[in-house]
């Protein structure tokens, strides 16, 4: 039973995945409806990102993943290299962690 969901499952995938290259050409949008699938794609995110950020194990992750969340958005937001990003938000975590705030 659960060997035949998996692969249903699968083939639905690459099913959904097969309909965007054949319907490219074939399904036009209005400008208004592609800037509004571009802008629900960037809340979509931004959802993921703020949750992720927060929440552990149904609730709140602590005060050190946000301030280091925080300082990556921050910098992503200023166009800093990536490698700083990543470099000052682990190590704003880290600090605040050693400060022995959770």
């Amino acid at each position: 039973m659960t060997v035949q969901v998996v692969l249903l499952l699968g083939l639905g995938t690459y099913a959904l995945r097969l309909l965007g290259p054949l319907l490219k050409g074939r399904i036009r949008f209005s400008d208004e409806a592609e800037r509004l699938m571009s802008v629900a794609a960037m809340v979509l995110l931004g959802a993921f990102v703020a949750t992720s950020a927060v929440i552990e194990d149904g609730g709140f992750a602590g005060v050190a993943r946000f301030a280091g969340v925080a300082v990556g958005g921050l910098l992503a937001w200023f166009r800093a290299p990536f490698v700083v990003v990543v470099v000052a938000a682990a190590g704003i975590t880290a600090a605040v962690r050693a400060l022995g705030v959770a």
